[in-house]
């Protein structure tokens, strides 16, 4: 998977995503998905890496099938509010302080 951590005024965004998915457009109806190498590019990394990331965020996109069912499985998100997008899955968190 792929993380790219950035500071923002908001706190720590934190944006992950399947490698497979990086530069692709998804659609599903009116809703349109492009994973950017701008925003999603960053490290190759293993999956602990991916979970400590999630841990630290205060807000993060994740992208891909397997990153969203990653943060599922352990409890960043819940499975409720993941999105299909064409044929992969988003999910964003918001930690509230």
């Amino acid at each position: 998977m792929i993380v790219n951590e950035r500071d923002t005024q908001e706190g720590l965004l934190v944006a992950v995503c399947d490698e497979d998915v990086l530069g692709e457009t998804f659609e599903e109806g009116d809703l349109s998905l492009t994973v950017t190498e701008e925003f999603y590019g960053g490290d190759a990394v293993e999956e602990d890496a991916v979970v400590e990331s999630l841990a630290q965020a205060d807000v993060a996109n994740i992208v891909g099938t397997r990153a969203v069912e990653l943060a599922v499985e352990e409890g960043f998100i819940d499975e409720a509010n993941v999105l299909e997008v064409g044929t992969t899955l988003h999910a964003q968190l918001l930690r509230m302080q």
